[in-house]
């Protein structure tokens, strides 16, 4: 017997049959399933870049900002309480106010990258569903100003632009705000033409989810529509009619769209105390907008109008002949797009009517607005000085972050680009089907249309597939040069299974944990198997030590100049150790090359020095010093002078610092004035009657200067002449 229950509950499942025709008509017609495969190819190939071109990251360290705020989201957290250890773990593009970090960017891209992050434990997992939703949102847009076939061609253009692909590669926010944008776009245009409140509400929340990402970005992009629906709504209530559909809409849109401006100023006020002060305002109040005075981490300048315009136009040039799909050509075919659209424009006023014959037929408004958001954009991004600083020098394309990423502040422009090339370029493959063969009977060829038609096509996607990947050549190369680069940096941490670390990390950019080194990142709760901190001044590496007593202390560190080449890097992972007592002996001995004439030894504090000299020294010399605590928070540093030195320091030494770096450098001189200097930095503390010790030193090799900084750090395997050593002991003599 059939249990009746049961067959109820099967008949409410779908059938097979059902399945596949509701996945048939989802990919109706076809234009719509090529776009979803070009979205999908979209998103595959930006994966691809993402993983293998940029494993490390890249160039652009605000990478690591959203990146830790994405894993900070997923705490539940805004803001990281660090206390005593704040600016020793000071994330780049962190605020830091009163023991406490918070990033200048707002969590809108940051909380996207956390979705996959704790979905999959991959971010690049939205890198990919940005780019491929970005392509199919072109293709759905594009077909509302046109039609599909325009968004077809449109989606393409899209994703295969140098700037889309590179981009959107990246965890910056440009790719997820078009997104937003992109779709903000569309709903409102639908709801324009049904008169759907549904679309509507999601246009609301997409455009104030892209004001709480990037508001200015938001703002430049809606402006247009903005304008639209003011004007609608204005239109309607002269008419007298308060309830029609448009005032409604628009309503509706503003509503929720004003809902999420003010969720990003309870957000503000929530990390800045004011609502209407910005987290990057806190970060940097003269980075913004406008002209005068811009600066941020100590670099500013006068931003005149008159630069804006030079700096732009220099942007402006580059995106057209570099950053899309053929360069110029492509721009050439986006600008006939838009004369045409504009040439339907005037005579649908003129004849009330839009067909074009053989020509694509384009939906006036639609295009109106696109139009209206290259002009917002463009202008308006003359008033920020961003643009100026992605030129390292302005007429030099193939430097600066521009030559890596694309002028990104102008991301939104490759919509309009796109569907634009696209209407010129569907309009002349009909245009040519039409006359193509009217020419042929003419001319009576022998040859048929459809094979000179098939020629056509295959000779402009050749030109424009190889243009394309010319272009896209040269920042691919730049690129792969820095992941190089980094490479070499990060060797020292592979296969190496690091647990209850503290490893101090150099900063050559300055005081920033992650700036450069991106991979290098903290968790939210600054505990975790490691914890990174910044090489600094005595007081505050003790205080890191303090903090973290039964971490395994570690100093990361290179030789070379960081990001210069790829081959001038060469890391090291040393293991320290905190070595005390009342008393301390230590020797150091460094290799002496031929022809060298004296030596200057050094001891120095931050109390002062003693130095001794030595005759024509040969093979190597050894120098003996001592720390000794003097008093509960004071010691001092003495130097042994060798019987054979000329001038000899004076027995009392120096007085230390209770926190202090004590510095022993040997110089080598030749009879021609060249140098070379031995420098061993080693941090002390003197506490409770007792020397601290971090051990060992650091130690340099310098030609010409006495301090090189980390291109003369001394390493074990370096490639050096046999000469070239530095060997230090140092024995606790006294409890």
């Amino acid at each position: 017997m059939v249990d009746p229950r049961r067959h109820r509950f099967r008949s409410h499942l779908p059938s097979r049959r059902s399945v596949r025709s509701v996945l048939r008509a989802a990919t109706r017609p076809r234009e719509r399933r090529y776009a979803l495969l070009v979205s999908v190819l979209a998103g595959l190939v930006v994966f691809t870049l993402a993983s293998e071109l940029f494993p490390y990251h890249s160039s652009n360290d605000d990478e690591a900002v959203y990146l830790l705020q994405a894993a900070m989201l997923l705490e539940g957290q805004f803001q990281i309480h660090a206390g005593a250890l704040a600016e020793a773990v000071r994330p780049w593009f962190f605020v830091l106010e009163d023991g406490r970090l918070y990033p200048k960017y707002a969590p809108v891209p940051a909380g996207m990258f956390a979705v996959s992050m704790a979905l999959f434990g991959e971010p690049r997992v939205t890198l990919a569903i940005v780019a491929a939703l970005n392509a199919y949102l072109i293709y759905v847009l594009g077909s509302t100003v046109a039609d599909r076939r325009v968004g077809l061609v449109s989606s393409v253009l899209f994703a295969a632009s140098p700037m889309a692909l590179l981009s959107s590669s990246v965890f910056l926010p440009y790719a997820p705000t078009t997104l937003w944008n992109l779709l903000f776009a569309v709903c409102y245009l639908r709801g324009v033409r049904s008169s759907d409140s549904r679309m509507a509400a999601v246009a609301g929340v997409a455009v104030g989810i892209a004001f709480f990402a990037r508001p200015y970005t938001a703002v430049l992009f809606a402006l247009p529509f903005v304008v639209h629906a003011g004007w609608q709504t204005v239109t309607t209530l002269r008419r007298g009619r308060p309830l029609a559909d448009p005032v409604r809409r628009n309503l509706l849109t503003g509503t929720i769209g004003l809902a999420f401006v003010a969720l990003a100023l309870a957000y503000n006020a929530r990390l800045t105390g004011s609502p209407l002060e910005f987290p990057f305002q806190a970060f940097a109040p003269l980075d913004g907008p406008g002209f005068g005075y811009r600066e941020i981490v100590g670099h500013g300048l006068e931003y005149t109008p008159a630069l804006a315009l030079e700096a732009n136009g220099y942007v402006l040039w580059y995106s057209a002949t570099r950053w899309v799909v053929a360069g110029p050509i492509g721009t050439l075919a986006a600008v006939a797009g838009l004369a045409l659209a504009g040439r339907q424009w005037l005579e649908g006023r003129r004849t009330g009517s839009r067909s074009q014959g053989c020509l694509v037929a384009v939906s006036p408004l639609p295009a109106a607005l696109l139009a209206g958001v290259v002009v917002t954009v463009v202008l308006g991004n003359v008033a920020f000085w961003g643009n100026f600083n992605i030129l390292a020098t302005m007429d030099d394309p193939t430097n600066g972050l521009v030559s890596r990423f694309g002028p990104f502040y102008h991301f939104d422009l490759l919509a309009p680009f796109a569907i634009f090339a696209a209407i010129a370029m569907v309009s002349g493959w009909r245009l040519a089907r039409h006359r193509v063969p009217e020419l042929l009977e003419r001319i009576d060829a022998p040859v048929s249309s459809r094979r000179v038609l098939i020629s056509l096509a295959l000779v402009a996607t050749l030109v424009l597939a190889t243009t394309t990947v010319a272009l896209v050549s040269g920042p691919i190369d730049r690129n792969a040069d820095y992941t190089r680069s980094a490479e070499a940096a990060y060797e020292p941490f592979d296969d190496r299974d690091l647990e209850n670390a503290l490893v101090f990390q150099p900063a050559p950019y300055g005081q920033w944990t992650n700036h450069p080194f991106q991979a290098l990142r903290n968790d939210p709760d600054l505990e975790g198997d490691v914890v990174y901190v910044l090489e600094g001044d005595p007081e505050r590496e003790f205080t890191a030590l303090d903090a973290y007593p039964d971490r395994h202390p570690y100093r990361y560190t290179y030789r070379g100049a960081w990001g210069a080449s790829p081959d001038q890097i060469e890391a090291v992972f040393q293991p320290l150790e905190v070595r005390r007592g009342s008393t301390m002996d230590g020797e150091t001995t460094v290799g002496v090359p031929d022809r060298v004439s004296r030596a200057v030894v050094t001891l120095e504090g931050a109390n002062g020095s003693v130095e001794y000299h030595l005759e024509d020294p040969t093979d190597e010399i050894s120098v003996a010093w001592t720390l000794a605590a003097a008093s509960d928070d004071a010691g001092t540093a003495t130097l042994s002078a060798p019987s054979a030195a000329t001038r000899t320091p004076t027995e009392e030494g120096i007085e230390l610092a209770a926190s202090d770096r004590v510095v022993l450098s040997v110089t080598l001189v030749q009879p021609d004035g060249g140098t070379y200097t031995y420098r061993q930095e080693t941090t002390v503390r003197v506490e409770d009657g007792a020397l601290e010790v971090v051990w060992p030193p650091e130690t340099r090799g310098c030609r010409l200067v006495t301090d090189c900084g980390r291109e003369g750090t001394l390493l074990e395997d370096a490639d050096l002449p046999e000469w070239e050593r530095l060997e230090a002991e140092l024995e606790v003599t006294a409890d």
